[in-house]
């Protein structure tokens, strides 16, 4: 009767029409969204459909939750958290806040929700630098076995894993993935390429270091170049001009500023890709997958003769070579430094900042929007041999941890994967320049725009790029050993202590905490077990890492011509 009555009343009908357009509207806004925003992708607009539609329907279940995420502030997160996020809950019907916070915070964030076991965030995007800390730590979810099981239900067909150029940078010793790329972006070589051509420029370069104008091979070359733009050239078209470009203001930057790579960079770890073995490039020394010592006494390089080679050239070259009140500055207040048009090169340059690097009208940029920079490989150190890591890599990634419930965990994945399925990763790499999959980088919009991005999509496509990775699995804490280290340099950098000292305090304290973590044993079968303290003569005069004091640390200059370098990358050579 109550059937009969709701037919009758026309009732029915208007629920059964109103659920079906529901689902159309679904359908329709995701065909808005591709037609309007999703362009280019890699995928054809009806391949782009059919994943669009696996997301309805795996996210029905969820359909009107709210779930809230975070990441650091970087323009791809920006368009995640403003675009992305409103065209997933118009598709989906799942809200998401989409949180943007300094990188540090993010930490800050995971770190209470590890403590505390409450559900802070339902998903971060944050640094696969924290991999040791992640596959040691059981908080993280496994996602090789999520996708297997409790994520299988709301796990992408069209995922596509090996697509992703950071698969090796977050998966663990024991194998699994722990964390799925969002985004990456290198620390590589930055330079005015105009005023390197210029004839008269290179005439008198090589008539007073007796080699080429050209992108410095190693970190000789590197100082020449600087010594030269700062006390020889000092100025261009009345304009005063700095040889190098850096920071050094005593905040947690300064250590990211070293831990990503800059003693790797000098030559401090051992061979290997991703990351050296047994010792990386924090100076860490591994047997196994045990971290055994930081200090040289116990087998590390944290304070070797590279590393503190590193830090006395980092200090040398900010005090001669920058501009004034580079030394006061942190990473932040730096960055509009080479927009401004009067530093030759920097060293370490992230490409996550290329986006603001091209726009057009800055001192920078040609008339045409082509750029009068480019960037190139970083030059390496003296204890530098070939074979090891030549620089850092960010590849922010989603993580999802095992306090977060189920339900919003799934809903969460649900939309880590909607920001890098095939149908939206294409357009937002154009939007943020920091390519995550081999089919985006190696897609013809690229090619087009290449000329306009000064060798980001040359790098990215070329063999080169393998070279340069985030923090490997050695580091097994990496929110509490990464601040010992501005913490240590800033004293050294403020003038309070020398470079030994510092780079001895902070190999020590870096021991300290790897002794904390074994007394502990939290960590399980990876977690650390130091070996004795010996005479560092015994560690030094064997082979590999950490290496004895060279005789003499400034080899001759050496650079290659950039067009030459980017004929090589193009052809698939390494150089």
């Amino acid at each position: 009767m109550k059937l009969r009555r709701l037919l009758m009343t026309g009732v029915l009908t208007v629920a059964c029409l109103s659920l079906a357009s529901v689902g159309f509207a679904d359908s329709k806004a995701a065909k808005k969204w591709i037609d309007n925003e999703f362009q280019p992708s890699t995928l054809t607009k009806e391949e782009q459909m059919k994943e669009m539609e696996w997301f309805i329907k795996a996210a029905a279940p969820f359909k009107g939750m709210e779930i809230k995420v975070v990441s650091e502030t970087i323009p791809t997160h920006e368009y995640e958290s403003k675009v992305l996020a409103k065209a997933f809950y118009e598709i989906t019907g799942i809200k998401v806040t989409h949180d943007l916070i300094q990188e540090g915070d993010v930490i800050e964030k995971l770190q209470v929700q590890f403590q505390s076991g409450e559900n802070v965030f339902d998903a971060y995007i944050n640094d696969s630098d924290l991999i040791g800390t992640h596959f040691r730590s059981g908080h993280v979810v496994n996602l090789t076995d999520w996708m297997e099981g409790d994520g299988k239900s709301v796990t992408l067909p069209t995922l596509d894993i090996d697509d992703f150029m950071g698969k090796s940078f977050t998966t663990g010793p024991d194998g699994k993935l722990y964390q799925l790329p969002d985004q990456q972006f290198a620390n590589l070589y930055w330079f005015r390429y105009d005023w390197f051509q210029k004839p008269e420029l290179k005439k008198a370069f090589k008539a007073k270091y007796g080699y080429e104008l050209g992108v410095p091979v190693n970190w000789s070359a590197y100082e020449d170049i600087a010594e030269f733009f700062s006390e020889d050239v000092r100025e261009i078209d009345g304009k005063a001009i700095y040889g190098h470009m850096d920071y050094g203001k005593k905040a947690p930057d300064l250590g990211w500023r070293f831990t990503d790579a800059w003693l790797s960079m000098a030559g401090a770890g051992d061979k290997g890709i991703p990351n050296g073995k047994p010792v990386d490039e924090w100076g860490i020394r591994v047997e196994g997958c045990r971290p055994v010592g930081s200090s040289v006494a116990r087998g590390g390089a944290t304070n070797g003769p590279a590393a503190k080679y590193a830090l006395r050239k980092y200090m040398d070259w900010l005090r001669k070579y920058a501009p004034p009140g580079a030394l006061g500055m942190d990473f932040y207040q730096s960055l509009p430094s080479l927009a401004k048009g009067n530093v030759a090169q920097q060293i370490f340059w992230y490409t996550a900042f290329t986006a603001s690097m091209v726009q057009e009208g800055t001192p920078v940029v040609n008339a045409d929007g082509t750029p009068k920079w480019r960037m190139a490989p970083s030059p390496h150190g003296p204890y530098w041999e070939e074979g090891q890591k030549l620089g850092y890599q960010d590849c922010g990634s989603w993580t999802l941890l095992k306090s977060t419930p189920i339900k919003r965990r799934q809903a969460a994945w649900l939309f880590a994967q909607f920001c890098v399925a095939k149908t939206t990763s294409l357009k937002k790499t154009h939007v943020g320049l920091t390519p995550i999959r081999n089919s985006d980088i190696h897609d013809k919009s690229f090619t087009e725009r290449a000329p306009k991005l000064g060798g980001l999509v040359e790098f990215y496509r070329s063999p080169a790029r393998v070279a340069w990775t985030p923090t490997g699995t050695n580091v097994p804490d990496y929110p509490k050993l990464s601040q010992l280290w501005w913490q240590n340099i800033g004293e050294a950098v403020a003038g309070e202590v020398t470079v030994d000292t510092a780079m001895d305090n902070l190999a020590n304290e870096q021991d300290k905490i790897l002794m904390r973590l074994e007394r502990a044993g939290i960590l399980g079968e990876c977690g650390p077990k130091l070996n004795e303290p010996r005479e560092e003569s015994y560690w030094l005069n064997k082979p590999g890492s950490p290496k004895a004091k060279l005789a003499n640390e400034k080899p001759k200059g050496e650079t290659v011509d950039y067009d030459k370098l980017l004929e090589a990358w193009k052809a698939g050579k390494v150089k």
